[in-house]
């Protein structure tokens, strides 16, 4: 489906209905081997927004620490819904990537550390050559810790990103979180399954001091 929204958030009035039941999605994580629903054992969880959920995945995946991820849709009306409806923008939600960490292992900085350093949180409804209020740049916590410590790395980051001529961030930042709704099988690990598939992640070059003590 084609997106109809153009460069708009979509309205609650306007939202496509959606389905009271989950779609079919996968069972277990295809790198790490862990259940992809169900309890998560002495972990945290966080929802990131990067652009394409394929390339922002494989971000976190590989971090010491993770327990699982897990690509989706989030922050907007439509009960789960299809990729295909997502990208119509008439859900309003973005693409989001939930990662669930033991932060006895993995600090949330440096998952923010992660976040800001590969994508372009200035784009607002974009994210370098995909267009679409389904690509936009969002946080959202699971605590209200997570919620500060976000916060203060965007403040902290935006002075970096300024001092290299790019805009004000535009990154959405929540809590208490939406709702994540998984998506398909064939998205979860994308590029695991496809390793020469398409990946629109790429930062913007500025490094992200935050968790490193400076």
């Amino acid at each position: 489906m084609f997106n109809v929204m153009g460069n708009r958030m979509a309205r609650l009035d306007e939202a496509l209905p959606g389905r009271a039941e989950p779609i079919a999605t996968a069972e277990r994580h295809a790198v790490l081997g862990t259940p992809l629903k169900g309890q998560y054992p002495c972990s945290e969880r966080v929802q990131f927004g990067m652009g394409c959920f394929w390339g922002a995945e494989k971000k976190f995946w590989s971090l010491p620490g993770v327990h699982v991820t897990a690509a989706g849709y989030a922050g907007g009306y439509t009960p789960n819904p299809t990729y295909q409806e997502v990208c119509t923008g008439m859900t309003a939600h973005d693409e989001v990537v939930l990662v669930v960490y033991d932060p006895a292992r993995l600090p949330f900085e440096q998952l923010l550390k992660v976040f800001w350093e590969n994508h372009d949180p200035t784009q607002g409804f974009r994210q370098g050559n995909d267009v679409g209020t389904q690509y936009r740049s969002a946080i959202y916590c699971d605590s209200e810790a997570q919620y500060e410590a976000a916060r203060a790395s965007a403040e902290r980051y935006a002075i970096q990103l300024l001092k290299a001529r790019y805009g004000p961030i535009t990154t959405e930042i929540r809590y208490p979180p939406p709702i994540f709704f998984f998506a398909e099988e064939y998205h979860q690990q994308y590029l695991a399954k496809n390793p020469h598939g398409y990946c629109g992640i790429g930062g913007t070059g500025v490094a992200c001091q935050v968790g490193l003590g400076t």
